[in-house]
């Protein structure tokens, strides 16, 4: 099985999901391609966009907070800290430590990337929040399908930043699920799920540091059933639930369910 992933370049939470995902997968995976959301001209979203909104939403010390984390872990990443440790502060230095290709993508619907997929025999595609939305053509390309991974137990908490929304909601339970991409947002059919606590004293990095790692497993199980062809498709049913980015009053009902960002 040849598998291309598509992600996006998040230093905090996503290293360590590639760091397992590739210690069982380097040798199965084509490549890692990072792309950004695109704006309504299909452009990519600029690092200051992202931050202009992550501060709309949480508030300016929030947002110097993240600032300061991610320059600490490009610091760390440019000095090599932790890495003989198995400590990774990027998707590249993952990718390059398992000697798999790491490449920027502007729009992984363009005819360009879709041949480089091809070129490549990618068997199957795997999205790990990749932030742009597939077409027919990326759909329906590898002959084992297109997999994403959600950070909730779908149908519920479809969108966007489930992991917040959750928290603001004062679950309980959280989940992940991988299904096959279809046409619609989060809609496609379920391959596999898991559920877990939502600790009291959980903060949203705390959640998110587990979450991904619940979703690395899932995805490792998921693969190995599709390779044993014990794979199942379960239609996915009932309304569940749709979020957006969180605005600031989100975060005040956030702050107010006893929970805090970092």
């Amino acid at each position: 099985m040849r598998i291309a992933v598509l992600t996006t370049n998040e230093p905090l939470h996503h290293p360590a999901f590639f760091a397992r995902f590739l210690e069982a997968r380097a040798k199965d995976t084509v490549g890692l391609f990072i792309c950004h959301p695109l704006d309504a001209e299909g452009r990519p979203r600029s690092s200051w966009w992202m931050f202009r909104r992550y501060v709309g939403a949480f508030g300016w010390r929030n947002g110097l907070r993240l600032a300061w984390r991610v320059a600490v872990a490009a610091t760390k990443n440019a000095l090599g800290i932790g890495r003989r440790r198995g400590r990774f502060h990027s998707i590249e230095a993952v990718a390059r430590h398992y000697g798999v290709p790491a490449e920027p993508v502007a729009n992984v619907n363009a005819p360009a990337f879709l041949e480089r997929l091809r070129g490549l025999g990618a068997d199957l595609v795997l999205s790990v929040s990749c932030p742009q939305v597939f077409r027919e053509d990326l759909v329906n390309l590898p002959r084992l399908g297109c997999l994403n991974i959600h950070g909730a137990d779908l149908p519920a908490y479809r969108g966007l930043l489930p992991s917040f929304w959750m928290l603001a909601n004062d679950e309980r339970e959280a989940g992940v699920t991988i299904f096959y991409v279809n046409a619609g947002i989060d809609t496609g059919d379920v391959l596999g799920k898991r559920r877990f606590p939502i600790e009291p004293g959980d903060t949203l990095h705390s959640f998110l540091v587990r979450a991904k790692q619940e979703a690395c497993g899932l995805a490792l199980e998921a693969l190995e059933r599709i390779e044993k062809g014990t794979a199942t498709r379960t239609p996915l049913s009932g309304e569940g639930s749709y979020f957006k980015w969180p605005t600031r009053e989100a975060y005040r009902r956030f702050r107010k369910a006893g929970r805090r960002l970092w």
